[in-house]
């Protein structure tokens, strides 16, 4: 069930920002809205930045034990859907591109999807979705817990494919889901700088994170891979 709430919210922001957040609307650009959508999509991210937290991840897994991952995807996918629901639309469009280069974009948002959705596989879609983590606890015939992509004693973080690139594809991803468009509207515009501002603000704590539980494998990842974001740049 948090596996299909997972996919049900991304389905919807893909729905959102396609037909909701394209719509222009005319009238004043209010900030007292402009507000309400920072504050709004604030607490989802809020909730992010305190799930990622060593000590809070802990006392979750001691309370709730293989259902801390499901618990934490429950929360974020309602969230989600709560963010995009009641985001409100804004007046006035901010670009406006016809011809080829609408088609471009199209492409690009497109491949966005489509790298964002490889590089969750590559890293283990099932285990982002928590289902990995009971599964691992489910009896076989042996009476041997299932094995799992993470229960090796030593950390090691792909350097091929996607991760070979940069160190956080799916922010890639993102970044070209939400700036690729042909028209950006006001709504859009702000969902999508928020969004990203966040994600920027978020990668110096998480790679502090993984550099503290990671026992040096991080270290030795950001070596062979210096580029964060965007590849080519350092």
């Amino acid at each position: 069930m948090g596996a299909g709430l997972f996919v049900l919210s991304l389905s919807y922001f893909i729905y959102s920002y396609w037909v909701a957040f394209g719509r222009h609307i005319d009238g004043p650009l209010r900030a007292g809205v402009v507000v309400w959508n920072v504050v709004l999509f604030s607490v989802f991210a809020l909730h992010h930045t305190v799930f990622a937290r060593e000590r809070i991840r802990r006392a979750l897994t001691q309370a709730l034990g293989p259902l801390e991952r499901s618990f934490y995807v429950w929360v974020a996918s309602l969230l989600f859907i709560a963010v995009c629901s009641l985001w409100l639309p804004l007046p006035g469009i901010v670009w406006e591109v016809e011809g080829a280069a609408r088609f471009i974009l199209i492409f690009l948002q497109i491949g966005g999807i489509t790298f964002s959705v490889y590089s969750a596989a590559a890293i283990d879609i099932w285990e982002l979705a928590g289902i990995r983590q009971i599964n691992s606890q489910l009896p076989t015939a042996n009476s041997q817990p299932l094995p799992t992509p993470n229960s090796q004693k030593e950390f090691e973080f792909k350097t091929t494919g996607p991760y070979g690139l940069v160190r956080h594809p799916i922010y890639l991803g993102w970044f070209l889901i939400v700036f690729a468009v042909g028209t950006m509207t006001t709504t859009r515009f702000v969902f999508a700088v928020v969004s990203c501002v966040y994600l920027l603000l978020a990668i110096p704590f998480e790679e502090r994170s993984l550099r503290r539980s990671t026992d040096g494998a991080y270290d030795r990842y950001m070596r062979q891979v210096p580029r964060k974001l965007v590849p080519g740049l350092y």
